[in-house]
């Protein structure tokens, strides 16, 4: 079973940036795709960015596309979202998911989760 942990989240003021990293371990049930999903208090998790693991494709939510950047280093196992142009609304805790099919945004899609990292943009 594969084991994700996440890291770099913190507290950052509008406008600055920050980048999440996961590191993935274990034997993964899929190497199809992995994603970025968060949440913040009260709502529900919602899709943010995925990438084919094996590849350079990714895709965006709409509320992150031109803001937000997916990468991954499958040599190192580890995908990162890296976060500029931060505002209030994007305060989250932001979750990793692998084993899920590219192009997938449900998270009901991704079968292996991060315990999640919280990420606050103060105004």
């Amino acid at each position: 079973q594969v084991q994700l942990v996440e890291s770099g989240g913190g507290l950052v003021q509008a406008g600055g940036s920050l980048r999440l990293s996961c590191t993935r371990t274990g034997r993964s049930l899929s190497s199809s795709a992995m994603a970025w999903f968060r949440q913040a208090p009260g709502k529900d998790r919602l899709f943010v960015a995925g990438v084919k693991w094996r590849g350079s494709n990714t895709y965006y939510a709409d509320s992150v596309k031109g803001r937000f950047t997916i990468s991954n280093n499958s040599a190192r196992d580890t995908v990162y979202l890296q976060m500029n142009s931060l505002k209030p609304e994007d305060t989250a805790v932001y979750y990793c998911a692998a084993d899920g099919l590219y192009g997938r945004t449900r998270d009901t899609d991704f079968r292996s989760w991060g315990q999640g990292t919280q990420v606050t943009v103060s105004s």
